[in-house]
């Protein structure tokens, strides 16, 4: 006879929950790339554009609000896994800590930039979806180019340690991939 130990089952679990937390941060990412990298070459008498700036605000509040979310989950995942065991200090395990943790400093440090470039340019100058959000910063038209600079620099820094991830978590993205154009053929090609 044998003893079928029912798995606990991942659909609630913390893990899960962080991995689903983080593809929407991964999509809302891709679309603050395509945005900002757009809005920016705008010329000013360009209808749309303080429209396009709004969403592209509004998006990086909601990033920082999914991060906040994110870490919460991580440490119960970490909680979860390193109370039963510490982990190996290899140097695999200390490659993708330093990786993980430049990137988790990149999605704090971009939208806290975005922020000193918005409010020191104007008071009441970010909006979540039309709702303004109080100053994280002084008006200051001193500090304008410095946070237009650093939001520009790690904004592009971190989209390259996002490719070093990509690159590091490759047969995921593979296997993600294959999942998605799979879901996408029709029924009869699949069958």
């Amino acid at each position: 006879m044998t003893i079928v130990h029912a798995l606990k089952p991942r659909l609630n679990s913390a893990f899960k929950q962080l991995m689903s937390v983080h593809w929407w941060m991964s999509w809302a990412y891709l679309v603050l790339c395509v945005t900002g990298t757009f809005m920016a070459q705008l010329d000013r008498s360009v209808s749309y554009r303080s429209s396009l700036y709004d969403f592209h605000k509004s998006i990086g509040v909601l990033t920082m609000a999914l991060l906040t979310w994110r870490i919460f989950l991580l440490l119960q995942v970490w909680w979860k896994k390193y109370t039963k065991r510490f982990p190996k200090f290899t140097a695999a395990w200390f490659k993708t800590v330093a990786l993980h943790t430049s990137l988790y400093v990149f999605m704090w440090a971009v939208p806290i930039t975005g922020f000193l470039l918005s409010n020191s340019f104007r008071v009441n100058n970010v909006k979540f979806f039309g709702i303004v959000l109080p100053d994280m910063f002084p008006q200051n038209s001193a500090m304008v180019e410095v946070g237009r600079s650093a939001h520009f620099w790690l904004s592009y820094t971190f989209l390259a340690f996002i490719v070093l991830h990509t690159i590091a978590q490759w047969k995921v993205v593979r296997a993600n991939w294959r999942r998605f154009t799979n879901f996408l053929k029709p029924k009869s090609e699949t069958a």
